[in-house]
């Protein structure tokens, strides 16, 4: 039976890229202690690195789960997630917004504003938005990435130095007190920076699977970012580790 535990959590982890120890506690019908137990003993066996309330794959940190994974992942907090940042964003601001899953899913939400102006690298998300005619859409031109839909590099860092706008809206690969805001994907991340720069204020879009993770390349301090926007599964110890006189944490409740 303990076996049988480990086999399939670590291909809930290939899967998810992330398992929560309640959700193994139901999956397998035990307690908190024998699951604690069990991401420790393969921990120690090279297969997971625990995090708060569960535990990531041991894997390199330039891997990054594919955008199709990251689509159907955490659907739930994601859209929670998108129902905050549209309380954050006014009619007619001008904003900038990331590529990513979590702020597709703010775009869906933010296409019900009026007068936006809006740079974005993503395909998906300029699609979503240009839906309202009263809103100017500015696509980023760049290097266009296999299966993310959205351009990066040197052209698309050109384009954004000629703009400022209100807020900036990150999705990061992963956020952790220590190493900021990071991501899997060099180019991408000077992108961000770039948003990031351009912007008065900063918001970053995580669910629980990015809090406590650190990706290949920093974007930035966590100093630079202004508000997290995450969800309700995140520990209460994670959210103090986040919150500092500059950046503002901001939990969304579970519907």
């Amino acid at each position: 039976m303990v076996h049988e535990r480990h086999d399939r959590i670590i291909k809930l982890l290939n899967t998810n890229r992330m398992v929560k120890v309640s959700e193994l506690m139901k999956e397998f019908n035990v307690s908190i202690e024998t699951v604690r137990r069990d991401l420790e003993f393969l921990e120690g066996k090279g297969y997971l690195k625990r995090v708060y309330g569960g535990a990531i794959p041991n894997s390199p940190k330039g891997i990054e789960p594919t955008y199709a994974t990251r689509e159907v992942s955490h659907l739930v907090e994601k859209m929670a997630i998108a129902e905050k940042v549209f309380e954050l964003v006014e009619d007619r601001d001008t904003i900038v917004i990331d590529l990513g899953t979590t702020t597709l899913e703010a775009a869906k939400k933010l296409v019900l504003k009026e007068g936006l102006t809006v740079l974005t690298n993503s395909m998906p998300i300029a699609t979503e938005l240009i839906a309202n005619e009263t809103f100017k859409i500015f696509l980023l031109g760049g290097q266009l990435r296999n299966r993310e839909f959205a351009t990066s590099g040197a052209l698309s860092v050109d384009f954004l130095s000629h703009f400022r706008v209100d807020k900036a809206i990150i999705g990061p690969g992963g956020v952790t007190a220590k190493n900021g805001i990071t991501d899997y994907h060099f180019e991408e991340a000077q992108v961000r920076k770039k948003m990031i720069e351009i912007a008065d204020t900063v918001i970053a879009v995580a669910d629980y699977s990015k809090i406590g993770v650190s990706a290949f390349t920093q974007v930035c301090e966590l100093s630079e970012v202004d508000v997290i926007v995450t969800d309700w599964n995140v520990s209460q110890k994670a959210i103090q580790e986040l919150r500092t006189e500059k950046t503002q944490v901001l939990v969304v409740p579970k519907p």
